[in-house]
Protein backbone atom coordinates (compact mmCIF):
# COMPACT_ATOMS: atom_id res chain seq x y z
CA UNK A 1 0.00 0.00 0.00
CA UNK A 2 2.83 2.50 0.71
CA UNK A 3 4.56 1.71 -2.80
CA UNK A 4 1.65 2.27 -4.10
CA UNK A 5 0.23 5.61 -2.75
CA UNK A 6 4.17 6.66 -3.29
CA UNK A 7 3.84 6.23 -7.02
CA UNK A 8 0.58 7.49 -7.08
CA UNK A 9 2.38 10.69 -5.72
CA UNK A 10 4.87 11.10 -8.18
CA UNK A 11 3.44 14.15 -9.59
CA UNK A 12 5.78 15.83 -12.27
CA UNK A 13 2.92 19.23 -13.31
CA UNK A 14 5.73 20.71 -15.56
CA UNK A 15 5.79 17.44 -17.89
CA UNK A 16 2.28 19.15 -19.87
CA UNK A 17 4.55 22.29 -20.86
CA UNK A 18 7.42 20.01 -22.88
CA UNK A 19 7.54 20.83 -26.41
CA UNK A 20 7.59 17.47 -28.54
CA UNK A 21 8.03 16.82 -32.47
CA UNK A 22 5.54 15.43 -34.09
CA UNK A 23 4.81 13.29 -37.17
CA UNK A 24 7.56 11.23 -36.13
CA UNK A 25 10.31 13.48 -35.69
CA UNK A 26 13.28 12.97 -33.43
CA UNK A 27 14.69 16.53 -33.14
CA UNK A 28 13.21 19.88 -33.29
CA UNK A 29 14.64 22.55 -35.83
CA UNK A 30 13.06 25.84 -36.78
CA UNK A 31 10.77 23.92 -39.26
CA UNK A 32 9.59 20.84 -36.61
CA UNK A 33 6.43 20.53 -36.42
CA UNK A 34 5.77 20.46 -32.63
CA UNK A 35 2.61 19.80 -29.94
CA UNK A 36 3.11 23.72 -29.83
CA UNK A 37 2.46 24.62 -33.28
CA UNK A 38 -0.44 22.01 -33.76
CA UNK A 39 -2.65 23.84 -31.53
CA UNK A 40 -1.57 27.02 -32.90
CA UNK A 41 -2.80 26.03 -35.91
CA UNK A 42 -5.73 24.43 -34.64
CA UNK A 43 -6.75 27.90 -32.89
CA UNK A 44 -6.44 29.64 -35.92
CA UNK A 45 -8.82 26.84 -37.65
CA UNK A 46 -10.85 27.61 -34.47
CA UNK A 47 -10.92 31.52 -35.28
CA UNK A 48 -11.81 30.60 -39.13
CA UNK A 49 -14.69 28.59 -38.08
CA UNK A 50 -16.28 31.23 -35.80
CA UNK A 51 -15.49 34.23 -37.67
CA UNK A 52 -15.68 33.02 -41.57
CA UNK A 53 -17.83 29.62 -42.10
CA UNK A 54 -19.92 31.22 -39.14
CA UNK A 55 -20.87 34.59 -40.32
CA UNK A 56 -21.32 33.35 -43.74
CA UNK A 57 -24.91 33.80 -43.96
CA UNK A 58 -25.54 36.91 -42.07
CA UNK A 59 -28.87 35.74 -40.92
CA UNK A 60 -31.41 38.64 -39.66
CA UNK A 61 -31.94 36.29 -36.92
CA UNK A 62 -28.46 34.81 -36.35
CA UNK A 63 -27.23 31.36 -35.32
CA UNK A 64 -25.27 30.90 -32.35
CA UNK A 65 -22.34 30.82 -33.94
CA UNK A 66 -23.18 34.04 -35.50
CA UNK A 67 -24.37 35.49 -32.14
CA UNK A 68 -20.68 34.59 -30.42
CA UNK A 69 -19.20 35.99 -33.58
CA UNK A 70 -20.95 39.26 -33.39
CA UNK A 71 -20.74 39.43 -29.58
CA UNK A 72 -17.19 39.19 -30.18
CA UNK A 73 -16.46 41.96 -32.14
CA UNK A 74 -19.00 44.10 -30.42
CA UNK A 75 -16.62 43.46 -27.32
CA UNK A 76 -13.52 44.23 -29.19
CA UNK A 77 -14.94 47.22 -31.00
CA UNK A 78 -16.01 48.90 -28.06
CA UNK A 79 -13.16 48.31 -25.83
CA UNK A 80 -10.93 49.88 -28.71
CA UNK A 81 -13.15 52.38 -29.38
CA UNK A 82 -13.64 53.32 -25.12
CA UNK A 83 -9.81 52.79 -24.42
CA UNK A 84 -8.02 54.58 -27.17
CA UNK A 85 -11.00 57.25 -28.70
CA UNK A 86 -12.25 57.18 -32.59
CA UNK A 87 -8.55 56.88 -33.67
CA UNK A 88 -8.26 53.73 -32.84
CA UNK A 89 -11.09 52.24 -34.43
CA UNK A 90 -8.99 51.83 -37.34
CA UNK A 91 -6.00 49.26 -36.09
CA UNK A 92 -9.45 47.17 -34.83
CA UNK A 93 -8.57 44.36 -37.16
CA UNK A 94 -4.80 43.70 -35.42
CA UNK A 95 -6.34 43.92 -31.60
CA UNK A 96 -9.33 41.74 -32.49
CA UNK A 97 -6.62 39.14 -34.25
CA UNK A 98 -4.65 38.86 -30.99
CA UNK A 99 -7.47 38.79 -28.71
CA UNK A 100 -9.39 35.88 -31.14
CA UNK A 101 -5.81 34.02 -31.20
CA UNK A 102 -5.64 34.30 -27.16
CA UNK A 103 -9.03 33.61 -26.00
CA UNK A 104 -9.00 30.25 -28.48
CA UNK A 105 -5.27 29.30 -27.42
CA UNK A 106 -6.28 29.57 -23.94
CA UNK A 107 -9.51 27.93 -24.22
CA UNK A 108 -8.37 24.62 -26.43
CA UNK A 109 -5.65 24.45 -23.25
CA UNK A 110 -8.33 23.37 -21.56
CA UNK A 111 -9.29 20.44 -23.64
CA UNK A 112 -7.93 17.20 -21.78
CA UNK A 113 -4.56 15.93 -23.22
CA UNK A 114 -4.13 19.16 -25.39
CA UNK A 115 -1.09 21.45 -25.07
CA UNK A 116 -1.55 25.25 -23.67
CA UNK A 117 0.70 27.44 -26.26
CA UNK A 118 -0.09 30.72 -24.48
CA UNK A 119 1.81 28.38 -21.23
CA UNK A 120 5.11 29.33 -23.61
CA UNK A 121 7.18 32.57 -23.11
CA UNK A 122 8.06 31.78 -26.50
CA UNK A 123 4.36 32.60 -28.00
CA UNK A 124 3.43 35.13 -25.65
CA UNK A 125 6.82 37.05 -25.73
CA UNK A 126 6.63 37.12 -30.09
CA UNK A 127 3.12 38.59 -29.25
CA UNK A 128 4.01 41.45 -27.01
CA UNK A 129 7.09 42.65 -28.71
CA UNK A 130 4.97 42.85 -31.62
CA UNK A 131 2.92 44.93 -29.84
CA UNK A 132 5.76 46.86 -28.76
CA UNK A 133 7.61 47.18 -31.89
CA UNK A 134 4.02 48.02 -33.72
CA UNK A 135 3.00 50.81 -30.92
CA UNK A 136 6.77 52.44 -31.18
CA UNK A 137 7.10 52.40 -35.10
CA UNK A 138 3.96 53.82 -34.90
CA UNK A 139 4.22 56.30 -32.29
CA UNK A 140 7.32 58.07 -34.23
CA UNK A 141 4.88 58.06 -37.62
CA UNK A 142 2.01 59.67 -36.14
CA UNK A 143 3.95 62.50 -34.24
CA UNK A 144 7.54 62.48 -34.97
CA UNK A 145 10.19 63.84 -32.28
CA UNK A 146 6.37 64.81 -30.80
CA UNK A 147 6.35 61.09 -29.50
CA UNK A 148 9.48 61.32 -26.84
CA UNK A 149 6.69 63.72 -25.13
CA UNK A 150 5.28 60.63 -23.33
CA UNK A 151 8.34 60.09 -21.52
CA UNK A 152 8.06 64.18 -20.11
CA UNK A 153 5.58 64.49 -17.75
CA UNK A 154 5.08 68.23 -17.86
CA UNK A 155 2.58 68.49 -14.92
CA UNK A 156 5.30 67.32 -12.04
CA UNK A 157 7.73 70.01 -10.99
CA UNK A 158 10.60 71.23 -13.17
CA UNK A 159 12.98 69.77 -10.87
CA UNK A 160 11.45 65.97 -10.71
CA UNK A 161 11.06 65.57 -14.35
CA UNK A 162 14.33 64.40 -15.51
CA UNK A 163 13.71 61.93 -12.85
CA UNK A 164 10.52 60.98 -13.85
CA UNK A 165 11.50 60.69 -17.25
CA UNK A 166 14.54 57.59 -16.31
CA UNK A 167 11.43 55.87 -15.12
CA UNK A 168 8.82 56.13 -17.56
CA UNK A 169 11.53 54.96 -20.28
CA UNK A 170 12.74 52.36 -17.96
CA UNK A 171 8.54 51.48 -17.24
CA UNK A 172 8.38 51.67 -21.48
CA UNK A 173 10.84 49.56 -22.31
CA UNK A 174 9.83 46.75 -19.56
CA UNK A 175 6.25 47.09 -21.34
CA UNK A 176 7.25 43.79 -23.36
CA UNK A 177 8.18 41.45 -20.62
CA UNK A 178 5.41 42.42 -18.23
CA UNK A 179 2.69 42.15 -21.33
CA UNK A 180 3.98 38.50 -21.95
CA UNK A 181 4.64 37.32 -18.70
CA UNK A 182 1.76 38.05 -17.28
CA UNK A 183 0.01 35.77 -19.71
CA UNK A 184 2.45 33.16 -19.61
CA UNK A 185 2.41 33.09 -15.94
CA UNK A 186 -1.30 32.54 -15.37
CA UNK A 187 -1.87 30.30 -17.96
CA UNK A 188 0.81 27.94 -16.62
CA UNK A 189 0.27 28.39 -12.83
CA UNK A 190 -3.45 27.16 -13.37
CA UNK A 191 -2.88 24.13 -15.31
CA UNK A 192 0.32 23.17 -13.03
CA UNK A 193 -2.05 23.30 -10.12
CA UNK A 194 -5.23 21.25 -11.53
CA UNK A 195 -2.16 18.70 -12.58
CA UNK A 196 -1.25 18.44 -8.89
CA UNK A 197 -4.56 17.81 -7.65
CA UNK A 198 -4.95 15.09 -10.63
CA UNK A 199 -1.97 13.46 -8.63
CA UNK A 200 -3.27 13.70 -5.77
CA UNK A 201 -7.09 11.72 -7.36
CA UNK A 202 -5.56 8.59 -7.77
CA UNK A 203 -4.81 8.49 -3.64
CA UNK A 204 -8.17 6.47 -2.64
CA UNK A 205 -8.55 9.03 0.59
CA UNK A 206 -8.14 12.31 -0.46
CA UNK A 207 -9.91 11.64 -4.17
CA UNK A 208 -12.99 13.02 -3.53
CA UNK A 209 -11.30 16.32 -2.14
CA UNK A 210 -8.76 16.54 -5.19
CA UNK A 211 -12.00 15.74 -7.80
CA UNK A 212 -13.93 18.72 -6.46
CA UNK A 213 -10.63 20.76 -6.29
CA UNK A 214 -9.98 20.25 -10.00
CA UNK A 215 -13.95 20.85 -10.86
CA UNK A 216 -12.96 23.89 -8.68
CA UNK A 217 -9.69 24.71 -10.48
CA UNK A 218 -10.82 24.03 -13.80
CA UNK A 219 -13.70 26.53 -13.28
CA UNK A 220 -11.45 29.04 -12.43
CA UNK A 221 -9.34 28.59 -15.55
CA UNK A 222 -12.31 29.27 -17.94
CA UNK A 223 -12.37 32.62 -16.19
CA UNK A 224 -8.98 33.14 -16.13
CA UNK A 225 -8.56 31.93 -19.50
CA UNK A 226 -11.38 34.97 -20.87
CA UNK A 227 -9.27 37.39 -18.41
CA UNK A 228 -6.07 37.09 -19.17
CA UNK A 229 -7.37 37.43 -23.20
CA UNK A 230 -9.14 40.70 -21.75
CA UNK A 231 -6.43 42.05 -20.31
CA UNK A 232 -3.81 41.53 -23.04
CA UNK A 233 -5.98 43.03 -25.58
CA UNK A 234 -6.66 46.08 -22.83
CA UNK A 235 -3.02 46.73 -22.37
CA UNK A 236 -2.75 46.47 -26.45
CA UNK A 237 -5.28 49.46 -26.16
CA UNK A 238 -3.96 51.43 -23.62
CA UNK A 239 -0.34 51.03 -25.34
CA UNK A 240 -2.12 52.38 -28.41
CA UNK A 241 -3.47 55.05 -27.13
CA UNK A 242 -0.19 56.52 -25.69
CA UNK A 243 1.24 56.34 -29.06
CA UNK A 244 -1.88 57.92 -30.76
CA UNK A 245 -1.62 61.07 -28.21
CA UNK A 246 1.70 60.92 -26.45
CA UNK A 247 1.08 63.36 -23.62
CA UNK A 248 1.15 63.45 -19.70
Amino acid sequence: MAAEAESALQIHPMDQFVVHPMFGATEIHWYTITNVTVWMGLAILGIIALMVLGTRRRAIIPSRTQSIAELAYGFVYKMIEDVTGHDGVKYFPYIMTLFLFIVFSNFLGLIPMSFATTSHIAVTAILALLVFCTVTILGFVKNGPGFLGLFWVSAAPLALRPVLAVIEVISYFVRPLSHSIRLVGNIMAGHAVIKVFAGFAAVALISPLSILAITAMYGMEVLVSFIQAYVFTILTCVYLRDALHPHH
